[in-house]
């Protein structure tokens, strides 16, 4: 494999060409624009995203921002929204603002985020993905002609469904009148409702004032210490460091070395600090192996369970068993003759013998 080294220099050109990325976005078409163009391009976008940025999140009017869009956020279209038209010389006094696909052929009108399971859009109703619907505004299903238009069934992290939510096109001033989060003015193309590292959790796991939010001082100081489990050694510390400390403060120690004094008696409390310090270190180890996980407990009450359903499938065979001999038999009781039936002549053997009488 052939390694490959960059100087200094390199490395600045790197970091350039991904800042010019992150300004200019789509707006060069896949050609970079020279020196020249990208000055001129900066002193005339550089005002407008300062001044006009537009916020964009999908959730419930009125409750959380359930996603927070970012540049490479997928639309109904399948397209980003970074190709979807984000900077305004002025900001639309129509509501919603609607943000239309760049790209070329795209019948998109509209910016429009969908739930998705994983990597995956979720299914409408009539049980076709997102990408089978039209990416107009009606949204009929390519596939069916029962649609009337997508409507998944899915529901949010939030609890309300997905038909509940909206993809939601807000000002600066508008995100600040509903006490939620804008961030710094930032320069880079696309930014939707991204304001920081958080901006990328979903909004029941976000603890900002868009999300979640902290939770109260009530919540957090119900959590007693004892609730929650101690840990496999505080467990087996606990009456290690309670029966050591204490049996060498009960009144027989204290008596003992203010009794002696002298090298012999600090040779002799020496010797018999060795001993209580190995037999704590064994009373430990021996704590320790006695314990049990809490998989191994969870394992234990499990196997418990199945064993005891087990051994009650047994007794219900076993009593199904012994009502059914004690039934009389249910089968039809035949009654065999002793005569046997005779066999009536055929039709061709009743022929013969009128011939041969003739």
């Amino acid at each position: 494999m052939e390694r490959i080294c960059l100087g200094k220099t390199a490395s600045k050109a790197v970091d350039d060409y991904l800042e010019y990325r992150r300004i200019v976005g789509e707006d060069d078409g896949g050609r970079l624009f020279s020196s020249e163009e990208y000055e001129e391009y900066k002193r005339t976008v550089f005002p407008q995203r300062l001044h006009n940025r537009l916020y964009v999140s999908f959730g419930v009017p009125g409750g959380i921002d359930c996603k927070l869009i970012g540049p490479e956020t997928p639309c109904f279209c399948t397209h980003r929204y970074k190709q979807h038209q984000t900077d305004f010389e002025e900001v639309p006094l129509e509501r919603p603002i609607a943000l239309p696909c760049r790209v070329q052929g795209c019948r998109c009108l509209a910016f429009q985020y969908v739930h998705r399971n994983g990597t995956q859009p979720v299914r409408c109703r009539c049980k076709h993905s997102a990408y089978d619907h039209s990416e107009t505004t009606e949204h009929l299903c390519g596939k069916c002609s029962s649609c009337t238009g997508f409507r998944s069934p899915y529901s949010c992290g939030c609890g309300q469904p997905s038909s509940a939510h909206q993809t939601l096109v807000e000002t600066k001033a508008e995100r600040e009148a509903q006490g939620r989060p804008v961030g710094r003015d930032v320069p880079y193309a696309a930014m939707g409702g991204l304001t920081g590292f958080s901006s990328l959790a979903d909004g029941y796991l976000r603890l900002d004032d868009s999300g979640a939010g902290v939770p109260s001082l009530s919540v957090l100081s119900s959590q007693q210490p004892g609730a929650f489990q101690e840990h496999v050694f505080e467990k087996a510390l606990g009456p290690a460091a309670a029966s050591g400390p204490a049996a060498a403060s009960g009144p027989a120690a204290a008596s003992g070395p203010a009794a002696a004094s002298g090298p012999a008696a600090a040779s002799g409390s020496a010797a018999a600090s060795r001993p209580t310090e190995e037999s704590s270190v064994t009373s430990v180890t021996r704590t320790l192996s006695d314990l049990s996980t809490r998989e191994e407990e969870d394992m234990a009450y499990f196997e418990r369970r199945y064993q005891e359903r087990m051994k009650a499938d047994k007794m219900a065979f076993k009593q199904k068993a012994s009502s059914s001999r004690g039934r009389p038999s249910t089968k039809p009781t035949t009654f065999l003759s002793s005569k046997k039936p005779t066999k009536q002549p055929t039709k061709s053997f009743t022929k013969l013998e009128k011939r041969t009488n003739s």
